[in-house]
């Protein structure tokens, strides 16, 4: 286990196995632990870094809103920290997609490889109209509902629900009640639940207008969840391909939570991933750069 300060916040850290290095990110409101499963199977050949976002998991509480340039920059960091070389392949399930798909168009230098896993999908995003007014709602729930008690009094049972409704066959969750209870019992990991809800448009909204002015160059894999029955999720995955050019594959049968439900597709989607740089200066600089 490793803490790294990224911007004042001290962030957990993994790193496992060896070989050319994949960070692993997941989805809105999970943890490092939610790859277990997946870790073993690529860590003989891959290097494996795994973090969490700010309030989330073990790492310490976010002391800005979470907006996608901070998220695709973050990624940068925690592979500084890592002491990550040469290109990587960056990993990224549910909201994270948007992030890692961030990452690899600000920082095509530094990205081998771009696989997503049943990745957020929003054709026509739009930012809120009123951040202001939506950022205050959003601190005072947190506030009231931390101050209520209700992240140690519920925050595990609401993870364990949320994991069984979005694995195929209502499937429990595998993650060791320990971990879950020191993950999800803190008003920092309900105020960052909160947060990344509340600013998922934005980032949406961000994503778009960055496909717009930054080239995407990685090969890309975008890794689609069947239940047999989500025909239009997997239409919208099969459009997300083309609109990236990269190849489909459909992990059948499993949930939103593919990483738990089939974890070898997710390996082995990484480890087949074509993996070249892209030239070095590719596109224009990161904005701030």
């Amino acid at each position: 286990m490793t803490f790294t300060g990224i911007d004042g916040v001290p962030h957990h850290l993994r790193v496992d196995g060896s070989g050319p290095v994949c960070l692993l990110t997941a989805g809105l409101g999970m943890c490092w632990f939610d790859w277990d499963r997946v870790v073993p199977l690529l860590a003989r050949r891959r290097t494996v870094v795994r973090f969490d976002r700010p309030g989330l998991g073990l790492s310490g509480p976010a002391r800005a809103w979470p907006t996608l340039m901070g998220e695709a920059r973050r990624i940068a960091r925690v592979l500084d920290s890592a002491g990550a070389v040469g290109p990587v392949t960056v990993v990224g399930h549910s909201l994270a997609g948007f992030h890692c798909e961030a990452f690899a168009r600000l920082f095509p230098e530094r990205t081998a490889g771009l696989v997503l896993v049943d990745s957020s999908v929003e054709e026509a995003p739009r930012a809120c109209a009123a951040p202001v007014l939506r950022d205050a709602a959003t601190r005072a729930c947190g506030t009231l509902l931390s101050a209520a008690g209700v992240p140690r009094a519920l925050g595990p049972l609401v993870r364990r629900t949320a994991v069984r409704a979005g694995r195929y066959g209502g499937r429990g969750d595998p993650a060791p009640s320990g971990q879950v209870r020191r993950a999800y019992s803190t008003s920092r990991s309900l105020r960052a639940v909160l947060a990344e809800n509340a600013r998922y448009g934005d980032e949406a909204a961000e994503l778009a207008a960055l496909r717009d002015r930054f080239p995407l160059d990685a090969p890309v894999t975008v890794l689609a969840a069947d239940t047999g029955g989500g025909r239009r999720w997997l239409s919208r995955q099969r459009a997300l391909a083309e609109r990236l050019g990269g190849a489909l594959r459909v992990s059948a049968p499993s949930g939103h939570f593919v990483m738990l439900d089939r974890p070898r597709d997710v390996a082995d989607a990484v480890l087949d991933t074509p993996r070249w740089p892209s030239p070095a200066g590719g596109g224009s600089p990161p904005p701030g750069d």
